[in-house]
């Protein structure tokens, strides 16, 4: 066991960079400083913002970089509720990043102290999880807990709300100590049944698609969805998140669809008869009227997250786990041998010709 004498702020910085911390992106303020003072002292490089919400936003882009959690940091009051569009916004496209807060001391809390705010009350809706740190103690596993939460099962910010006094209080410091999350088991490997029977429809479809979502880019499953778009001649489209799911030149990558997308793109998922979708959740950007959305086609619906699978578009085959474990198994039991899809890929190429033609376009 190691153990010494420290202050919660220190412990603070020392767990973080324990965790791989590198970067934290944040504004000073009263609430805030006694974590500046620490970290002054460590080898974790601070970006000033020139606003909290920029912070946010700069860890939000860190994570989707560098495929590790970003950390983001205000002060207490008008400094942590700059930070929330930056969280939602990390919660919506389920980004990892964690945010911490400065708060009143303890003593002050419910009596309307001078830059008091509920930050963890407000965050409740947009983070998977929020914490108001009670005593230095608490802080180095409550650290350990937010990086697991934020980036396992389906990732999504988490906020730190840590009292002054807290950060100031002297204990004596086990940098060893951890909390395990009984409770929480994301489920990670798809079920070997479903997994069958997914690639026994894509071998039987005339005309299938494949709907990429930013669950592909957040898990990198951009080789195992090129190996299955190879092997099966299915081609993709893609949602705005899942962009940079498949190269852009690939032959069977027909763009984006939705509202804003290419009428190639939206052909295929109108007269597709069976939609593999990956890490999508189907939003109204993309579908449109939902009364209207695929009528003909049998949906397979791969998320991590369970909630999201039926919830905007029936699943016909839902397979719940992470893309990365999934699509490398799919690949196995779909071959070169599977359905002939020329006839498919060739209308679709007519498509594709007749929208070129007409906007004066050599290529969309």
């Amino acid at each position: 066991m190691k153990k010494g004498k420290s202050t919660g702020a220190k412990a603070l910085v020392k767990t973080l960079g324990k965790n791989g911390a590198e970067i934290i992106f944040g504004y000073p303020g009263g609430a805030n400083l006694p974590i500046y003072g620490a970290l002054k002292h460590s080898s974790i490089r601070h970006v000033q913002a020139r606003h909290e919400q920029g912070a946010a936003h700069m860890a939000d882009g860190y994570a989707r970089v560098s495929g590790k959690p970003g950390l983001c940091m205000a002060t207490s009051g008008p400094g942590a509720t700059n930070l929330v569009t930056g969280i939602a916004t990390a919660y919506m496209d389920s980004s990892p990043v964690i945010a911490i807060t400065g708060q009143v001391p303890r003593s002050m809390i419910g009596n309307d102290a001078f830059q008091e705010v509920d930050i963890t009350g407000i965050s409740i809706p947009i983070t998977k999880h929020d914490y108001l740190v009670q005593s230095a103690g608490e802080i180095a596993p409550t650290v350990e807990e937010a990086f697991y939460l934020a980036d396992s099962g389906r990732k999504g910010p988490v906020l730190i709300d840590i009292p002054k006094d807290v950060q100031n209080e002297e204990f004596p410091f086990d940098s060893e100590k951890r909390r395990n999350l009984e409770g929480y088991r994301p489920t990670v490997k798809g079920h070997p049944g479903q997994i069958k029977r997914a690639a026994a429809l894509l071998k039987e479809a005339k005309k299938p698609v494949i709907i990429a979502g930013g669950g592909v880019v957040l898990s990198s499953g951009f080789e195992p969805l090129r190996t299955l778009v190879d092997n099966s001649r299915i081609p993709v489209v893609y949602s705005l998140m899942g962009k940079s799911a498949l190269d852009n030149d690939h032959p069977l990558n027909l763009g984006l669809f939705g509202y804003h997308g290419r009428k190639v793109a939206n052909a295929a998922v109108s007269e597709a008869d069976l939609i593999l979708a990956v890490g999508t959740r189907f939003g109204d950007r993309s579908t449109g009227p939902l009364n209207s959305f695929a009528r003909n086609a049998q949906i397979i619906h791969i998320d991590v997250d369970p909630a999201e699978i039926g919830k905007n578009v029936p699943a016909y085959l839902p397979i719940v786990g992470d893309i990365s474990d999934i699509l490398p198994r799919l690949c196995e039991l779909v071959d070169r041998d599977g359905q002939d899809r020329d006839r498919w890929l060739r209308h679709l190429g007519e498509i594709q010709a007749a929208a070129n033609e007409r906007s004066g376009e050599k290529d969309n």
